[in-house]
Parts: C-alpha cells; sequence; structure tokens
C-alpha cells in the first residue's frame, strides 16, 4: 500500500476514535479540544467531513415534466337577439334589459 494512502487511513481512523471518544467523554467540544490540544475547527471539519461520507447519498431522481391541471373554461350563458336584418346580438345572462332594449333599437333602426 502506498506511503501516502496509509497515512490518510490512519488520520482517518484517528479523526474517527477521536470523535468516538468525544461522544461518550460527556464534554463540550470546546472543553474535549482543549483537553486533547486538538484544534476546534479541524474538529468539527473532520466530524462533518466524516459525517458526510457515512451518509448512503440518494441517487438523483430523474426531472419530472411538468405537471399541468387540466383546465375546463365553462362558457357564460348568454341571450342571443335575432333582428330582422339578420344580424344577431349575443348578451351575457344578467345584463340591463334596459341597456339591451336600447341597443336592439339603435341596431335595429339603421342597417348596418
Amino acid at each position: 500500500m502506498p506511503k501516502t494512502r496509509r497515512r490518510r487511513e490512519e488520520r482517518e481512523q484517528f479523526w474517527r476514535d477521536t470523535i468516538a471518544d468525544w461522544k461518550t467523554s460527556g464534554k463540550s467540544v470546546r472543553a474535549f479540544c482543549a483537553a486533547r490540544g486538538v484544534s476546534e475547527a479541524t474538529f468539527f471539519a473532520r466530524r462533518r467531513e466524516l459525517a458526510s461520507r457515512e451518509q448512503p447519498r440518494r441517487p438523483e431522481a430523474p426531472p419530472r415534466p411538468p405537471s399541468f391541471a387540466p383546465v375546463h373554461i365553462i362558457p357564460e350563458p348568454v341571450a342571443e337577439v335575432v333582428l330582422p336584418s339578420g344580424l344577431v346580438v349575443r348578451v351575457p345572462i344578467g345584463v340591463d334589459a334596459t341597456a339591451v332594449a336600447r341597443l336592439v333599437t339603435a341596431l335595429g333602426a339603421s342597417p348596418c
């Protein structure tokens, strides 16, 4: 085994043991690191690094195509007025009857 690989494995084992000792010590990270002569920043970095290696990584899910909800447009009910000239006037139900009467009178009086 190459020397650098062996050193890396030894260093990793050192940090695994150190973190395990800290967990059972009951001390705060600060107190534990001070007693061991270890940098707190290094302790946190190694702990995070080892934790990320141990977590199984979920495979990325393939992107899903966008899903759309179907939209059904319900036409507004209309009243249809057919003038003698053949002109068709469609007005929504509920429109003021006086306004419709004026419109029909105006359209019926002049040829289009």
